[in-house]
């Protein structure tokens, strides 16, 4: 195996790992509040977070929350595909140093099965943190779903900022341009 691969298949490795780390902060803080906080129950932090036991059996902002049951083996599945092909193309880029693009991949690689393993344990994602804003409440939310809009966030700034590969300019965004043989024949033949 080149060293280059074995460079790639650190970078892979470290980047799992940081995903684990963000199911094994979200499972163990939602173990908390389920151990020490009554459901529905809020515990105010200050004027604007309270701490808090929601139960979201639906998706964001508890979309298909109040559905039939189906959206449990809905987002099961969605979930799942959407980590596999995540944890794929974290497994193609590993070699791009694309490190912006695969933080993201990986946050939200993290918060998708940080939430799965709820459904699959539990039938719904614990929610805890409740932000206020005057007198109207952000929906309630967790660890996986901060990880996830961080990871969201940063996959928006890498596509602006420096994965315009198609239509712009990769050199200036940090990317070697990608040459093909005829590209190199094409070169030799200027010099």
């Amino acid at each position: 195996m080149s060293e280059q691969e074995e460079s790639g298949i650190r970078r892979f490795a470290f980047w799992m790992f940081v995903a684990a780390l963000i199911v094994l902060l979200d499972q163990a803080s939602k173990w908390a509040i389920i151990e020490w906080v009554e459901l529905y129950d809020r515990v105010p932090i200050n004027s604007f977070i309270n701490i808090t036991h929601q139960r979201n059996t639906g998706a964001a902002f508890s979309f298909l929350a109040d559905a039939s049951g189906w959206q449990r083996y809905f987002f099961i599945a969605l979930a799942s595909i959407v980590s596999a092909g995540i944890t794929y193309w974290i497994w193609t880029e590993r070699r791009h140093g694309k490190f912006i693009l695969i933080a993201g991949l990986s946050l939200i690689l993290g918060g998708a099965i940080g939430n799965l393993v709820d459904r699959i344990a539990l039938g719904y994602v614990t929610d805890f943190i409740q932000v206020w804003f005057g007198d109207w409440a952000f929906p309630s939310f967790n660890v996986a779903d901060s990880a996830i809009t961080v990871g969201a966030a940063l996959l928006i700034i890498d596509s602006l900022f420096f994965s315009r590969e198609e239509g712009g300019d990769s050199q200036a965004a940090g990317h070697e341009p990608a040459t093909t043989g005829d590209d190199a024949q094409t070169e030799n033949e200027k010099g």
